[in-house]
């Protein structure tokens, strides 16, 4: 006789049962169970491409499985789109929010809550109600421009906390937060959680799923490789069964001092004429060769101007080329192939679209920034070349793909995020400007690019590192410092570093005065 079909729990408030989803050439779930209690904040671990997105789509309705059965309270669904998820309770904030930059707090939830929940002013007093419950305070008049990234994603929260919600899934939600946003947010959680919410947190920093969730579903290829309570679990232990290796995936790895300057920003002070974008007040920086420099900060802070700068994608005036210098040669108003010239790398913060293009294959992507590296002669692509090279990053770097001829779509964001960072370290650079290199990826894929900088480092490179991953700054970076509102604290030894100082840093609180600024360029 057939085994009898299982009575669904009443008890849980999710339920997910022999879950699959297949893509083209790709099992993204295989019969994969889940099930969530009330008050019960549930993390979901696994490396890159082990299917979280996919079942997280497939829950909220954006992604419908194969096969499998979904029961919401005791009751079967079938979740048809985002409309019926949230119409059930479940809200979800992902790791990219969804604003309107323009629009107020208030008419950003107007807008997904639809018009019958009312009009923007009309929802102003719920707004501050709901928020100052949950210890988020937000002003709905306040544009979302004017906001911190940690405001913004207060107001995704909120948004979803003036439904009845109850089960609340948060993709990576401390990747743009300072210590102290962290550490608020989670007293939020656990305030939700204590009145029966129930949480799906995912996350890649594993002390913070060890702190904060009551237990843990690992996904590894698809399948579920394990429940476990993380706080009777070590970080080493989570990471084994996330990638199931026997290496050390967690290291601390030794502090170096560095030879003569190679970079050195000298008062840079740069208007953005973008009104959502940051000016750089009066920027001094200095990289040695065989250290690696770690900037900390909370995304808009000025980041994305000072990679410009340093990358030659924005120059500045002839007159003012002394302000940027690599090993003592002025480069500020050089462009990006004549600073490749003389022994720079760059890793992009984006990925697609700007560290590779998505529709070229690896091997043609490789050839991007390699190509003045033996890979062109007499004007003409050396074609075994650039397939040797292709092939070489992929096999030092372990990066997953079926050959050099696939696009760079189609990997998943660990596996490209190891091609461009090795496509940059082969080239054997003087200065290597790494852009939140282990930003989304998982814990083997973070071991292989920190293992790769370090070795980089130690061959007497120079390096810089800008990341909003405090643990990662904390466990590479010979020396730190941080930005904030364009203004960069001063570097100091991270063995005498605390990370209490890393946060009042970032939020403006220098330990020094800065150095006289320079007239503005």
């Amino acid at each position: 006789m057939p085994n009898p079909v299982p009575i669904p729990d009443p008890t849980h408030r999710l339920q997910m049962r022999k879950i699959s989803k297949r893509y083209p050439g790709c099992l993204a779930n295989d019969a994969i169970d889940l099930s969530i209690d009330p008050g019960e904040i549930h993390a979901l671990l696994g490396e890159n491409g082990a299917g979280k997105s996919t079942l997280m789509k497939i829950i909220y309705g954006v992604t419908q499985a194969d096969s499998g059965e979904i029961i919401w309270q005791g009751q079967r669904v079938n979740m048809r789109n985002p409309g019926q998820a949230r119409s059930l309770g479940i809200g979800m904030v992902f790791q990219h929010f969804s604003l309107f930059e323009t629009l107020t707090v208030a008419q950003n939830i107007a807008l997904a809550m639809g018009g019958a929940a009312g009009t923007p002013k009309q929802l102003e007093p719920k707004i501050r109600e709901v928020s100052q419950r949950y210890g988020m305070a937000l002003e709905p008049e306040r544009l979302v421009h004017s906001l911190s990234i940690g405001e913004r994603q207060r107001v995704e929260i909120i948004r979803c906390l003036m439904q009845d919600i109850r089960l609340l899934i948060l993709d990576e939600p401390t990747s743009v937060l300072t210590p102290q946003e962290a550490d608020d947010l989670f007293v939020t959680l656990r305030r939700l959680a204590s009145e029966g919410c129930s949480i799906l947190f995912i996350s890649h920093k594993l002390s913070e799923v060890r702190a904060l969730c009551h237990s843990a579903t690992v996904l590894r290829g698809g399948r579920v490789a394990g429940h476990c309570v993380p706080n009777e679990c070590s970080d080493q232990q989570l990471a084994r069964l996330m990638v199931g290796e026997t290496a050390e995936l967690i290291t601390d790895y030794p502090k170096a001092m560095g030879g003569d300057v190679f970079l050195n920003v000298k008062g840079v002070s740069w208007h953005n004429p973008d009104p959502f974008g940051c000016s750089l007040k009066a920027i001094n920086l200095e990289v040695h060769g065989g250290e690696i420099v770690g900037i900390a900060g909370v995304a808009g802070n000025g980041q994305d101007e000072l990679l410009a700068l340093l990358s030659g994608e924005q120059r500045l005036h002839h007159n003012d080329a002394d302000r940027i210098c690599f090993g003592g040669q002025p480069v500020a108003h050089l462009r990006p192939d004549a600073r490749r010239k003389l022994g720079l790398a760059f890793v992009p913060a984006e990925r697609l679209g700007h560290g590779a293009v998505p529709e070229l294959s690896l091997a043609d992507n490789a050839l991007l920034t390699a190509f003045q590296h033996g890979l062109v002669s007499n004007g003409l692509i050396q074609r075994s070349k650039v397939e040797a090279l292709a092939e070489e990053i992929i096999h030092r770097f372990g990066v997953k793909t079926p050959d050099t001829q696939a696009p760079a779509r189609s990997l998943s964001g660990g596996n490209l995020q190891k091609f461009i960072l090795g496509r940059e370290i082969l080239q054997q650079p003087k200065l290597l400007i790494a852009a939140h290199p282990t930003w989304g990826v998982d814990v083997g894929a973070a071991a292989t690019i920190h293992r790769a900088l370090i070795a980089l480092r130690d061959g007497g490179a120079a390096i810089l590192v800008i990341s909003e991953d405090l643990d990662e700054l904390f466990q590479i970076s010979d020396r730190l410092g941080a930005l904030c509102s364009g203004q960069m604290s001063t570097l100091k030894a991270t063995a005498d570093t605390r990370l209490i100082d890393v946060g009042r840093w970032m939020a403006g609180q220098f330990d020094a005065p800065q150095s006289p600024a320079p007239a503005t360029v």
